[in-house]
This record gives C-alpha cells, sequence and structure tokens, in this order.
C-alpha cells in the first residue's frame, strides 16, 4: 500500500508546462529520489505536494494517506502541511524568520498543529534539536539562525519537519551549497531520521550522488517529464534512458596523470592573513581571526594546483592574496619572481564563484568583458571580445545582453571569458562549478581544460569538493583552519591521505554508485568515532 500516490501530475505556470504528466508512488517508511537539472520540474512537484502554488494550474491526483490534496480545500491542506508532510527547504536562511529565535520557531509550529502549551511546545522543540545532534540544544534554542552555521541551519530545518512527527518528509535539495562534508552529515542524518521514527522521504537533488546511498527509488526528470524511473541500483548502475547516461558521464572522473617539471611561477612564502575581530570580551576586543596561517607552496608554470577545504579553512582569502587582491599580514607572494601586488592585472586573472554579484547588472556583458581590455589600451575590443565568447561557448550575439537575461552556466562562461581578455599568465578560479547543475559543471571543467591546454596557462582551483579536483588538478593543497595539512601529487593524496581531515573529505564525497554510497557512509561512521578532526556541523 502506498503513503502518496502521484498520477498524471501537471502543473503549468500560465503557458509554461512546469510537470507533465507525473506518476510515482512511495511506500510508508520508503525512500523517493527525484533528480534531473534546474528547469526540470522537481521543485515544482514538490511543493504541489503541499498545495503552495497559488498561482498555478495543477490537475492530476496527488493522494496522501486517502486524500486527494489537488482537490483538498485549504483547511485540510493546513492541517496536512507540518503534521503529515513536512518540508525542507533548499535555503534555510530564507525558510526561518532572522527576527526570531530557532527553538521558538519550532515550538510555534509544534503548538500549531497539537494545541500544546508553550512549556511542552519548548520542551519538544528541545528533544527534535538533540535528536538533529544539534550539541547544547537547551541553550542553542535560543539562538538566532544567523548564529548557526550553513550545516546547523540545515539541521534545524529537520529538526522542525519533524516535530510534528509527520509521516512523510520532502527535502528539496537540502545539501545544495553545503560542503562536502557537512552534506555528508546531512544526508546521513535523514537516513537515520528514517530508519528511527518510519518516516517516509522524498529527496530531490540534481545530484545523483546525494540519492544513490539514501533512496530505494529513483525517477529522472527532464522539461517536466520522467525520462527513467525504478529502483535506484538498476536506475543509476545500468541506466537505459539516454538522458540518465548523460546525467552519470557528467559526474567527475580522475583525469589521468600529468607530470609538470615547470618552473615556480606563483610562490607563497609563509603568508597570513589576520583580520580583526568585530566582537568584544567585556572592555576588550577578542583576539583577531587568523583565516590564513603561514602557508608555504608554489604553484609551478603550466600546472592546475587544486586547493580544497571547507567553508572558513581560509581557501577564497589566499585566492585573494594570490592575485593581490588583499595583502597578506605577513609572509611574501611573488609572480615570476616580483611581488604579487606589482604583477597582477594583465598576468593574473580571477574567476569568481558567484558571477551574478561580481558583473555589473547596470552593463552588458560585452562591456565587462572589454573592460579589462580597455584598460590595458585597446580603444574598439569588440570584435576580440566576440572572439572570447565564442570560445568559451557562446554565441556573438550575446554581447549587447544583460548578465540576469542569462542562466547560470552562461554567466560563468562570461567570467572565464573576462579573465581571458587581457591574456594571463596564470588564471585562480574560485568555486567556479559549485552552484551549477552537474553536466553544466562538467562543460565548464571541459572548458577551462581545454583553454589551459591551449593557451598553455597556469591555474590555481580553489573549491570544497575532491571529486572535481580529480579531474582537473595535478597537485593538491589540502587547507584546514587556515593552514595546508597536506600537499601532494593528486593521485598520492587520493589514494594515499596521511591526514586525519583529508580522509574526513574523502569520505564524504557523493558518488552515483549505491553500494559504494553506502559502503562510504559506514566508513564515515568509523571516522566519526575516532577521527582527530571534529566534523564540522
Amino acid at each position: 500500500m502506498s503513503l502518496l500516490s502521484v498520477r498524471d501530475l501537471r502543473i503549468s505556470f500560465g503557458t509554461t508546462r512546469a510537470v507533465d504528466g507525473l506518476s510515482f508512488d512511495l511506500a510508508p517508511g520508503g525512500a523517493l529520489g527525484i533528480v534531473g537539472e534546474s528547469g526540470s520540474g522537481k521543485s515544482a512537484t514538490a511543493l504541489a505536494l503541499l498545495g503552495l502554488h497559488p498561482g498555478a494550474s495543477v490537475t492530476g491526483e496527488i493522494d496522501f494517506d486517502g486524500t486527494d490534496l489537488v482537490a483538498a480545500s485549504e483547511d485540510r491542506l493546513r492541517a496536512v502541511r507540518g503534521a503529515g508532510i513536512a518540508m525542507v527547504f533548499q535555503e534555510p536562511l530564507t525558510a526561518l524568520s532572522p527576527y526570531h529565535r530557532v527553538g521558538d520557531q519550532i515550538a510555534e509550529v509544534y503548538r500549531l498543529h497539537t494545541g500544546a502549551t508553550r512549556r511542552a511546545a519548548r520542551a519538544r522543540a528541545v528533544e527534535v534539536l538533540a535528536q538533529v545532534h544539534i550539541a547544547d540544544p537547551q541553550r542553542r534554542a535560543d539562538a538566532y539562525p544567523h548564529q548557526f552555521s550553513g550545516g546547523m541551519r540545515q539541521r534545524a530545518l529537520i529538526a522542525m519537519a519533524l516535530a510534528c512527527r509527520p509521516r512523510l518528509i520532502v527535502a528539496d535539495e537540502p545539501t545544495t551549497a553545503l560542503d562536502v562534508t557537512v552534506q555528508a552529515q546531512i544526508l546521513d542524518l535523514l537516513d537515520e531520521v528514517r530508519t528511527t521514527t518510519g518516516t517516509a522521504l522524498l529527496l530531490i537533488s540534481h545530484d545523483l550522488g546525494v540519492v544513490a546511498g539514501s533512496t530505494d527509488d529513483v525517477v529522472v526528470m527532464r522539461h517536466g517529464l520522467a525520462v527513467e524511473a525504478g529502483p535506484t541500483g538498476e536506475v543509476l548502475v545500468t541506466p537505459r534512458a539516454a538522458y540518465t547516461k548523460d546525467l552519470l558521464a557528467a559526474v567527475p572522473r580522475p583525469a589521468p596523470p600529468r607530470v609538470v617539471d615547470g618552473a615556480p611561477l606563483l610562490r607563497v612564502t609563509g603568508v597570513s592573513k589576520h583580520f580583526p575581530s568585530s566582537r568584544r570580551r567585556g572592555l576588550r576586543r577578542s583576539p583577531p581571526v587568523h583565516a590564513v596561517d603561514g602557508i608555504t607552496l608554489d604553484v609551478r608554470e603550466g600546472e592546475t594546483l587544486g586547493i580544497v577545504g571547507e567553508s572558513g579553512t581560509g581557501k577564497t582569502t589566499l585566492a585573494r592574496m594570490m592575485v593581490g587582491l588583499i595583502a597578506p599580514s605577513s609572509g611574501r607572494i611573488t609572480f615570476d619572481g616580483t611581488d604579487i601586488a606589482r604583477r597582477r592585472g594583465r598576468s593574473v586573472q580571477m574567476v569568481f564563484q558567484d558571477p551574478m554579484s561580481s558583473l555589473n547588472p547596470r552593463r552588458t556583458i560585452g562591456e565587462s568583458i572589454a573592460d579589462p581590455l580597455r584598460l590595458h589600451g585597446a580603444p574598439a575590443p569588440r570584435a576580440t571580445v566576440e572572439d572570447l565568447l565564442v570560445r568559451v561557448g557562446l554565441a556573438r550575439t550575446l554581447y549587447d545582453r544583460y548578465p540576469h537575461e542569462l542562466s547560470g552556466g552562461m554567466r560563468q562562461r562570461v567570467g572565464i571569458a573576462r579573465a581571458l581578455a587581457p591574456a594571463p599568465r596564470l588564471i585562480v578560479c574560485d568555486e567556479p562549478v559549485s552552484s551549477l547543475d552537474v553536466t553544466t559543471q562538467a562543460q565548464v571543467l571541459a572548458l577551462l581544460e581545454d583553454i589551459r591546454r591551449e593557451r598553455g596557462l597556469t591555474m590555481v582551483f580553489v573549491t570544497h569538493d575532491l571529486a572535481v579536483l580529480r579531474q582537473i588538478a595535478d597537485r593538491v593543497a589540502v587547507l584546514h583552519a587556515g593552514a595546508v595539512v597536506e600537499l601532494g601529487d593528486v593521485s598520492s593524496v587520493y589514494e594515499r591521505p596521511r591526514h586525519a581531515y583529508t580522509r574526513q573529505l574523502l569520505a564524504a564525497i557523493p558518488v552515483a554508485d549505491p553500494m559504494e554510497a553506502r559502503r562510504k557512509r559506514a566508513e564515515r561512521r568509523e571516522l566519526a568515532e575516532g577521527a582527530a578532526v571534529p566534523v564540522v556541523g
């Protein structure tokens, strides 16, 4: 018997059909994954389950425990939301009120559906915070969302979902933009919740590795249609649909090893960066934040050096110092023997993590790419810019478009074109694929490698994802707490990691093979019990 049965679901926004004839079943206590790229209709399906499409046309049947949610009244839907079906949204900062304490928000949901007293609701809030492994839940219940880390905010949303003991949890991209270790913790937590409470799980993601180890069955969506469905082990191991095969082919894979014997082009010697703390202890200011602490490394000419670590490990600070955007507190960075502050611009360029915030929304993309050319004396660079657009896989006609008119992947290609414009010798890429779908990510990685080979570039590639680095980097530096804890060739770091933190990162890499995903989950549990480096939460 099915807890949730969806039949011929169709969702339209005006003339746009977001979901077209989707059908699936979910058993009590089961786990179903819906996977696909942006625009496939995944999130539209999730919101339809809770009746959260007031302006859309929704037809078909959504049967939840004997109730057709498509035909249900608003009062009936309110009774189902939270108590019967709970939602874990993609972005916890927008799902949680910044003006209210986390514990109060969880207690409010519980009181609304159960009529419990304030004291009982508070106790339940603390109980579910403890259930999702938030340390000192009694105290942390009084914190505001901005006082939680990203992983802790996501745990708080899961706690809120658990408060009313729902029969189904819908998790819509719950690990997007999280570090790999935090992502693994959230997936392990959802699996634990399902095992211990018997709650069914509908897990929505664009990442096959996310659903591989956490679901029993999977539906692959594209353009609102289910192109393939079945047991997770069958769909991901022996896919039938061409689109599923394309998604699996886009998963990062190790590149053939490459030996680079070039002389050091960029040298980082004893570099530290300290930022003054804004917090005070009584009348005294707290000690400064040590973002980067005594790093020494070389970037060889012609190589791609990967820098990996979680948020807060100093990756972006180091990258910005490498291109001269910020000055080190101590130590020295030289490019080809000259201090980086005197060689930035034409010699060194950067591709930023978020192209939307790094491109001027009031200027066309062509003009943004042309700026560094004009800075170096090119009077009429339009033809050069159009050639660069073509080189990064975009049409010449996009010169006069604005950033908001392009997709995320297209904007990142614009960022790469802008970095290439002054013909630099070194490009520093700061998390350039972290927010992209798996196929778009594969395209951008292939583009960067093609350009590196074609122009003989040196690259520094900063990321939190070791799987991506294994595809593109020659050597890798692992950062933790502002210091390099491991440095070596990619193959040696992956196959023979020496530091406990590196082993944690490797165990957290999502994989699309369900058997391997479950093996990694068991490995993470062993590491968590005896690791020297605490898991970030």
